[in-house]
């Protein structure tokens, strides 16, 4: 009897869904000059990398939400190559019922939640049950430590 190799997802991975809206929008609304169907959001399938410090966009979808890089800077790939990438301001993230701003790469294929918002939306990661959990389930607390 031959076993057949499968493929399965890296051992870590957790996979959630992600909302990911446009910041200027969100004040135009609050400012009374968009109506809140006017803003621009995008609904994604996302990969959380705990290993990496920034979150990343691909081009795509940054382009939906009407957002446009503002500088090029340099990250290093998980296989130690180094890469010019640019990074958009101005994406709010939502994940679990709650939001956050934040800049992201632009890079790759997929999103990709980093740490850093992560630490933000005050989640973690349970690698066991793979899935996110909420740090202070009765809502998030901000850190000033």
């Amino acid at each position: 009897m031959e076993l057949k190799e499968q493929s399965k997802p890296y051992m870590g991975e957790v996979r959630i869904k992600v909302k990911l809206s446009n910041v200027a929008d969100q004040a135009a609304v609050a400012a009374g000059q968009l109506l809140p169907d006017q803003v621009r959001n995008v609904e994604a399938d996302a990969m959380v990398n705990t290993g990496a410090v920034r979150s990343c966009i691909p081009a795509p979808l940054l382009e939906r939400l009407g957002i446009k890089p503002y500088d090029q800077v340099t990250v290093e790939l998980a296989d130690g190559r180094k890469n010019e990438v640019g990074i958009a301001d101005g994406v709010r993230f939502e994940i679990m019922h709650r939001r956050s701003s934040d800049d992201a790469l632009i890079l790759g294929d997929e999103v990709l939640i980093g740490q850093t918002l992560l630490e933000k939306m005050d989640l973690l990661m349970d690698c066991t049950r793979r899935r996110l959990v909420p740090a202070h389930p009765e809502g998030a607390v901000n850190k000033l430590k």
